[in-house]
């Protein structure tokens, strides 16, 4: 993949995540292509750029929200039009400094260039619970802890 597109979609992930993390539903709503979808943490399915606003909204709202930290691990060029992204990504808890390694997740993401923009068509929010295998969570946790300090 081209460093120029690469850094582009990956700008595209990082207004993502700093638009969660100020929870701006707008900000983060108006990332997707126009029928683009979010499917979140606890498998909430949003479709539409106005339905993922009307479903962030709400908890930006009533809700104090973990701070996201991530990292992009890789980008895939698909066509020259459609890109995925996979990140890993942890949560700082309200009034924490530390990561919550029960819900690191996998980021999964496609995004699509329409009229020399990327949007994202599809965000997947996916827990990395590793059942049965602590070790993996603890991998992740310090691999994301490093981001940190």
């Amino acid at each position: 993949m081209e460093d120029q597109q690469s850094k582009e979609v990956q700008a595209v992930y990082k207004q993502l995540i700093e638009a969660w993390n100020n929870q701006n539903a707008r900000g983060m709503a108006d990332l997707f292509a126009e029928n683009g979808e979010s499917i979140g943490f606890d498998g909430s399915q949003s479709i539409g750029r106005e339905e993922i606003f009307s479903h962030l909204d709400p908890i930006f709202e009533h809700h104090q929200t973990a701070q996201f930290v991530s990292k992009v691990k890789n980008v895939h060029l698909l066509s020259s039009n459609v890109v995925m992204i996979r990140a890993i990504a942890g949560m700082i808890p309200p009034q924490s400094s530390d990561l919550n390694p029960n819900v690191n997740t996998h980021h999964t993401l496609i995004l699509v260039k329409k009229a020399g923009k990327w949007y994202i068509q599809l965000f997947q929010n996916t827990p990395a619970q590793f059942h049965g295998r602590p070790e993996l969570v603890e991998r992740m946790t310090e691999e994301l802890r490093q981001l940190l300090t």
